[in-house]
């Protein structure tokens, strides 16, 4: 196996990995910024207000995408099966 070949398939991992996880972090980081900008505007310091919050909301998200995360993953999947069974 050549080094193009092994750059070709870690690149293509990473842009799965990017394309599954981006969803949640996404949701995350905007439902985070808002009860941080709630906390500021009204003081209150409370600790699991930015996490029970955040939980629900992935939690949401990753219910709601996971057709696309199974999809992205199948086809994945079967690139991979089909490069090995290529090699020689």
């Amino acid at each position: 196996m050549d080094p193009v070949t092994v750059a070709d398939i870690a690149k293509e991992t990473i842009w799965v990995l990017l394309k599954i996880s981006m969803p949640l972090l996404l949701v995350a980081l905007i439902v985070g910024l808002i009860i941080s900008l709630f906390q500021a505007l009204t003081q209150i310091q409370e600790p699991t207000l930015s996490f029970v919050p955040k939980i629900i909301a992935i939690f949401i998200t990753l219910l709601l995408s996971l057709g696309y995360i199974g999809s992205t993953m199948g086809n994945y999947t079967e690139e991979m099966m089909t490069y090995i069974i290529n090699v020689q």
